[in-house]
């Protein structure tokens, strides 16, 4: 194996608030205590509220949050179902730099990418030059390379690279070179990720950790059991996602050793 990471880590794909599942982790204080423990600079998050209930109600109490919390910033939910609020929202949060780019769920909204109302939605979002994570959970996720084809303005992430169908990824990431694979998933393969790093441009991957739904530990330890040259786990860990979002490398740094390499076997 490769000797431990511990560069900066970017994660692309976390939450902040409560969840319906009986899960005790609705308070800020969870994500600091993460990414402290991980040694994570920068976490780009969506409000749980906005992606499973009221997109505008928990854009705009993230909001609040983002102020408080520079290691965060945010990604604003748009509901495919309310595209004229999606295009409020995105106004009005883009023009700040705390918020980065845009975050769509398929299924709490019961629209599939190849529907109808998300294909308004890109259109909207084409006009923006938006970064956009989707949810993505098996073939859909060439469904959302074709989107981004036809639409030459946009830079999506596929969240959780289709799940179990990570070779419909592979091959949605040979469509259109402006697909980004991040790898987070509830079941822990390391033969997936591998199969994934060995096919796909690693310019093209991301760091993402789906936290605080999942421990960070799964997505971190996955990429480093992959046996990854040390350029290529700095392209995922965190070069790749300075690129996308133009973020400034340095931001949300502490001032203290943050880094722990051990993180990961400690769980």
């Amino acid at each position: 194996m490769t000797p431990e990471y511990t560069g900066p880590i970017i994660d692309v794909h976390g939450h902040w608030g409560p969840w319906f599942f009986a899960m005790d982790i609705g308070d800020i204080e969870e994500n600091e205590r993460l990414l402290d423990h991980y040694g994570i600079d920068l976490q780009i998050v969506s409000a749980s509220e906005a992606v499973v209930y009221d997109a505008p109600h928990g854009n705009a109490r993230l909001d609040v949050v983002l102020a408080e919390h520079p290691r965060l910033r945010g990604y604003v939910v748009v509901n495919p179902n309310t595209p004229d609020a999606g295009r409020t929202d995105a106004e009005r949060y883009l023009a700040s730099d705390r918020w980065v780019g845009i975050k769509i769920h398929t299924t709490y909204p019961g629209r599939g990418i190849a529907s109808p109302q998300m294909r308004e939605t890109f259109d909207m979002l084409e006009a923006m030059h938006a970064v956009v994570l989707v949810h993505t959970w098996g073939p859909d996720v060439l469904d959302l390379a074709a989107l981004v084809t036809d639409r030459p303005h946009i830079r999506a992430i596929a969240a959780h690279a289709g799940a179990t169908s990570w070779d419909s990824a592979v091959e949605a990431a040979g469509i259109t070179d402006r697909l980004y694979l991040e790898l987070s998933c509830s079941i822990t393969d390391l033969a997936r990720v591998r199969r994934i790093t060995e096919q796909v441009d690693h310019r093209r991957l991301l760091l993402g950790t789906d936290a605080t739904l999942i421990d960070p530990a799964v997505a971190i330890g996955l990429y480093q059991s992959a046996d990854l040259s040390a350029e290529s786990r700095e392209l995922i860990f965190w070069r790749n996602a300075v690129e996308l979002f133009r973020l400034d490398p340095h931001a949300g740094e502490n001032d203290h050793d943050h880094r722990n390499p051990s993180a990961v076997k400690e769980q």
